[in-house]
């Protein structure tokens, strides 16, 4: 390609300059974007899934079973604090390496048509020699700023050469 523009590298074309496990700091906030959860949502979960249970795609099921409307499956609730889903790895770029880590606790039903709002908030890091181990608490709210999920990610992240 003749009309390749020097100046310009893949790269670094990167939403945030890459952070190291010495940049952060505990107390750190990282919100995803909020999403209300629709019937399209549930059908792709269901598909990636393989969850056939009614609970998560029969309305009229749900309904005889005392539930408003289609309840979302856990780990649909949960992806949506996926790394991931946010900034955070965006703002460790190639200095995050992976998940190493996950726990959650289900707290109160989401249904289709809510809207849920993920979040992580950094409360432990831990050095080794060139990684180190963040720890976040991961949560997500619905709309009536009910607390429905929490659990802990520990995220494997480079630290500065020396």
């Amino acid at each position: 390609m003749t009309d390749a523009d020097p100046e310009f590298d893949p790269l670094n074309h990167t939403l945030s300059e890459p952070h190291y496990l010495e940049d952060l700091e505990v107390g750190q906030r990282f919100v995803s974007p909020s999403r209300t959860l629709g019937e399209s949502s549930f059908a792709a979960f269901q598909m990636a899934s393989l969850d056939n249970h009614p609970i998560h795609y029969d309305v009229e099921y749900c309904r005889r079973m005392g539930h408003p409307n289609l309840l979302a499956h856990g780990m649909q609730i949960l992806i949506q604090t996926a790394p991931g889903a946010g900034m955070l790895p965006h703002v460790l770029g190639v200095n995050l390496i992976g998940l190493i880590e996950q726990s959650s606790k289900f707290l109160k039903p989401v249904y289709c048509g809510d809207t849920v709002y993920p979040a992580l908030e950094i409360i432990d890091l831990t050095s080794g020699n060139t990684t180190g181990v963040v720890t976040v608490r991961s949560t997500v709210h619905n709309q009536a700023r009910q607390l429905v999920m929490e659990g802990e990610q520990k995220l494997l992240v480079r630290k500065r050469s020396i």
